[in-house]
């Protein structure tokens, strides 16, 4: 059983949650995951490591609450234990090297970029950071960015907070200010990561994407997290998360996203029906 140490609400619909952990704390790198299950009989689900302290051995994780078992697990709090806490898992981000990079990270993906911005940051890389969300009320990790960042540029669909616009907007705005990155990773909806690569592509950038798409082992038997990248089959769990995002075949996997959705959504409902029942 892994206790939580810390549990806070980021936004009405994202979690940070510390977790006791101090094996997996002891190896965890940016850009690697671990597997959960909130209890013995919960759907087990990926969730990437969102920040480590060694010393304390924690794990971070960040989720958003969008199905049956995100339910359950933000149902837990500090003080109570998740039953599996299994990692790392995947292969950490590659971030030696680089003299100049462009992090930019979407919605909750932004969790999933921070620890690379400040890997990054403390390699001495100068670290340029744009991160977008649909508006104000869903920001997060803003001042966490700006701490590893020698810029940030915060972008909101609505204009409610920072810049009105999309994240390729800012991306195109900073490389024809001069900018020149020796890479540009990019982390959050697939329909984002897809646009940011094709800006890189018309400015002839590099770009690293992070896929995250239904895992179930995590170890690559299971084939469900199965993408084509440059004409091949790739296993996100064991080959990824990271891939080169010119190879990525970005439409055949958000077609695949999409089976899964009428799943989701008998398990979130079933979730909430099974929460108040408890709660009456």
């Amino acid at each position: 059983m892994y206790k939580i140490i810390q549990k806070v609400a980021l936004n009405p619909t994202v979690t940070k949650m510390v977790i006791e952990a101090p094996l997996i704390a002891k190896k965890a790198q940016p850009g690697q995951f671990i597997i959960i299950r909130p209890y013995e009989d919960s759907e087990r689900i990926p969730l990437t490591v969102a920040g480590y302290d060694r010393a304390a051995g924690t794990v971070d994780i960040i989720f958003q609450i969008v199905g049956g078992t995100t339910m359950e697990l933000n149902e837990l709090n500090e003080g109570d234990s998740v039953h599996d806490f299994v990692g790392p898992l995947g292969r950490a981000t590659e971030t030696e090297g680089y003299k100049k990079v462009c992090v930019v990270g979407g919605g909750v993906g932004c969790a999933i970029a921070l620890p690379v911005a400040r890997k990054l940051h403390e390699q001495g890389c100068v670290v340029h950071s744009v991160v977008g969300f649909r508006s104000k009320d869903l920001l997060i990790l803003e001042d966490e960015f700006r701490a590893c960042s020698d810029e940030l540029r915060v972008m909101t669909d609505d204009g409610s907070y920072g810049a009105k616009g999309v994240v390729t907007a800012a991306l195109e705005e900073l490389v024809n200010a001069g900018n020149q990155y020796d890479l540009v990773i990019t982390i959050g909806p697939l329909i984002m990561m897809k646009f940011v690569v094709k800006t890189c592509q018309k400015y002839g950038l590099k770009s690293l994407v992070s896929m995250n798409p239904i895992m179930i082992d995590g170890t690559g038997m299971c084939g469900g997290c199965r993408l084509t990248v440059g004409g091949k089959t790739k296993f996100a769990c064991v080959d990824g998360p990271d891939f080169d995002g010119d190879l990525v075949d970005f439409d055949e996997a958000m077609a695949r996203g999409t089976m899964y959705r009428p799943f989701e959504a008998h398990s979130r409902e079933a979730a909430c029906h099974l929460l108040n029942k408890e709660v009456n």
